[in-house]
């Protein structure tokens, strides 16, 4: 799909393109008809679906064309470009897993978009298997000095002997690294700063790496990963020395667009039970939608979605482009975040009770929609990040 957005002329306003309306009807259908019937069936807090389970549905998503939708088609995925993501992801999250499970898994898991960048020999032994298999990978950036400023945070040290290179040190707060069977893993290998770091691929299963689970408030827990001596091949370098950073970026700034698309979709699904709960509660002699205070929660709850879905398009739009989109990109991440944590919460307030009961997905989101206000940088360093281009005269 390469259009970006067209004219509506009978409204004078951008609209989204037919095979964008179709991917969206075509897997909101997948999702709603095939993944959630077998997601009722697990543990409200799974995080995964079973392998027996799994499967069927992935030869369903690889037959409907839509296995790992973010990888270039060249080497076997979807090759949705970034509003065909925003539009898949506020699909395929509303699920109870979703927040961080799109679709159970259904539809496979893109490595680290960064990993078509390295050699034709990385591409053949790690980015090709991953995609054939659509296994989850993980990518290994914070560690406990901080993960928002990673230019300056970074401590990992990854020395050069000979052939290879010998990681030490700690990585935290690392989501799938337990199923995952290798990761990319960024490291100090010069001074402090931006230019001091490389990328490193790294087998999950290579001796001296360890991980420990932590525990948070969230089913999904991410991980500690501690590397002891931890040697790694000059071949398993992804890009040269110190261009470690602009990988650990392009990842970021394109994630973020499926990122708020996401919770821009648990948000609707929110509100959705909502809306439907709303309009069949009688209380006080009438409807729970006839209260001017459940209108007014329901109505800024719309609203913001809205405002939230057209800056994540925006910024889309633009890294469709080829512009320059981290602006963007921050504001719809803050903007994503911050309304689905609203929207679920007043969710929950029209629910009452049964709004926090485990016969729902709002109390589980609920948490998971806090954590998303942390992931992919806390949003007050993102509206750092917008305050200093407004300031300066950037726009």
């Amino acid at each position: 799909m390469d259009g970006v957005g067209e004219a509506d002329r009978s409204f004078g306003a951008w609209a989204m393109p037919d095979e964008y309306r179709e991917l969206q009807q075509t897997v909101r259908r997948f999702v709603q008809s095939e993944i959630k019937p077998v997601e009722d069936t697990l543990d409200h807090d799974a995080t995964y679906c079973p392998e027996d389970r799994l499967k069927p549905l992935q030869e369903k998503a690889k037959a409907l064309g839509l296995w790992c939708v973010r990888t270039p088609a060249e080497h076997g995925g979807a090759g949705l470009n970034l509003l065909g993501q925003a539009v898949f992801a506020e699909e395929a999250k509303q699920i109870r897993m979703g927040a961080y499970n799109p679709g159970m898994g259904a539809f496979g898991n893109d490595p680290p978009n960064v990993i078509w960048q390295g050699s034709p020999d990385q591409i053949e032994r790690y980015g090709l298997p991953g995609v054939e298999k659509g296994t989850k990978c993980f990518v290994a950036i914070s560690e406990s000095s901080g993960g928002a400023d990673p230019g300056r945070a970074i401590q990992l040290k990854a020395e050069r002997q000979g052939g290879k290179y010998v990681l030490n040190g700690s990585k935290m707060w690392i989501t799938g690294a337990a199923k995952a069977d290798w990761g990319i893993v960024y490291a100090r290998t010069g001074g402090r700063g931006r230019s001091g770091i490389t990328s490193f691929i790294v087998d999950r299963d290579t001796p001296g790496l360890s991980l420990k689970e932590i525990p948070v408030i969230r089913a999904y827990s991410p991980y500690e990963l501690h590397f002891d001596n931890v040697e790694v091949p000059v071949e398993n370098r992804l890009g040269e020395e110190g261009q470690g950073f602009a990988f650990a970026e392009k990842w970021l700034v394109d994630n973020r667009i499926s990122y708020s698309a996401g919770t821009i979709g648990i948000a609707q699904a929110a509100l959705d039970i909502a809306v439907k709960w709303a309009n069949e509660r009688e209380t006080f002699g009438s409807k729970l939608a006839d209260k001017q205070a459940v209108q007014w929660m329901i109505a800024d709850s719309e609203m913001e979605i809205r405002m939230a879905r057209l800056l994540v398009y925006d910024a889309a739009w633009r890294g469709d482009l080829g512009q320059d989109f981290k602006l963007e990109a921050s504001i719809a991440k803050v903007q994503a975040t911050e309304t689905a944590g609203r929207v679920v919460d007043r969710a929950i307030q029209i629910m009452g009770g049964l709004g926090v009961s485990k016969e729902l997905p709002l109390e589980r989101w609920y948490r998971e929609m806090r954590i998303h206000r942390i992931g992919e940088g806390p949003s007050e360093v993102h509206r750092m990040v917008v305050a200093r281009n407004v300031l300066n005269g950037r726009r």
